[in-house]
């Protein structure tokens, strides 16, 4: 790679609040850990939870940069002591605990997976948080299997929209909710069997005749709130409720003898805290059984729409409006070194 530059450019949060805390700013390079690597970002993809720490609701964990950014695209450009299965220059993409919103960001190695062929730096960008994600909750957790029904609350969120996609290519039905009619043709452009507008319809009910009665086998939930005792009342039995955000709100009252008649299980998780062993492990199983898939042509990320790096206050702003199907990614300009 060229010669590193001694500073580089950042988004910061200057304060806890909406997208006009969002600063550009200049820092040094990260310096990097046994086990880690730098990579020069090219893009990087723009995920909720930026948004929620940008408010100040969502910390980073303790070690890592006070930066947003939990996925970037880009090349190697320095490698740590003990890293030996990536090299200066090769295309990667990465899952970040924080610092994606820079000109370089160090990750952990095993957090790193190849830019799949065929594919672009924003399109690559846009995969690690959402693939991790889904993958973990939806196959792991939720342990969906060939034949079995997905349902994807907020199918056309970047989240949505793979799940969906990687669900039907393993060969399961997909199904989603959304809120605009727009939204659910997108969805189903994608792979979902039937998308609900959730201001205009029950999705309990169409998706009760959907399955003929039987109800759904596992359902990917980004809303918590009422959506719980409903989960609970669509799930098939011995379903599967993965909880991964509570947008609708945390706590709702729900029928425990429901759960138990049905013999449902409804979990949850975050990701950004746990270990880095684990997401290492997750990043070699998802290279292993999804980016065949990506590299097929089966599954590829949907993107809404580039920002430059600059106006990243112009891309919470529009994530937070929340119009946009699939992922919004911000590109990342270099001076010349």
């Amino acid at each position: 790679m060229a010669h590193l530059p001694q500073e580089m450019t950042v988004i910061e949060i200057a304060e806890p609040g909406g997208p006009e805390v969002l600063k550009l700013g200049r820092r040094s390079l990260p310096s990097l850990r046994a086990g880690d690597v730098l990579i020069r970002v090219e893009a990087a993809g723009i995920n909720r939870p930026d948004v929620f720490q940008r408010k100040g609701l969502y910390p980073a964990p303790d070690g890592a940069s006070d930066l947003p950014g939990l996925e970037v695209a880009g090349r190697i450009a320095k490698i740590g002591e003990g890293v030996t299965q990536w090299k200066e220059g090769d295309a990667v993409c990465a899952l970040t605990p924080g610092g994606g919103y820079a000109h370089y960001v160090a990750v952990a190695a095993g957090h790193c997976l190849p830019v799949p062929e065929g594919l672009s730096m924003i399109e690559a960008a846009a995969l690690p948080e959402t693939a991790f994600t889904v993958w973990h909750n939806v196959f792991q957790r939720g342990g969906l299997s060939e034949g079995e029904s997905l349902l994807v609350h907020g199918g056309t969120s970047g989240i949505g929209t793979m799940a969906i996609q990687l669900a039907k290519a393993r060969g399961a039905r997909a199904f989603a909710t959304a809120g605009s009619a727009e939204k659910c043709e997108a969805a189903e452009k994608l792979g979902a069997e039937r998308c609900v507008n959730y201001r205009e319809e029950d999705f309990v009910e169409v998706f009760q005749d959907a399955t003929g009665g039987k109800g759904i086998d596992v359902i990917l939930d980004m809303v918590g709130g009422d959506y719980a005792p409903r989960n609970h009342k669509l799930a098939a039995t011995g379903g599967r409720i993965v909880q991964i955000a509570t947008l609708g709100g945390a706590k709702q009252e729900v029928d425990l003898s429901l759960l138990m008649r049905k013999r449902l299980t409804h979990t949850g998780s975050t990701l950004r805290p746990r270990s880095d062993d684990f997401k290492a492990a997750l990043a070699r199983e998802l290279h292993e059984e999804a980016w065949p898939l990506i590299e097929a042509g089966k599954v590829r990320p949907l993107i809404d729409r580039t920002v430059a790096l600059e106006d990243a206050a112009e891309a919470h702003r529009w994530m937070e409006q929340g119009d946009h199907i699939g992922k919004i990614v911000m590109t990342v300009e270099h001076e010349a070194n």
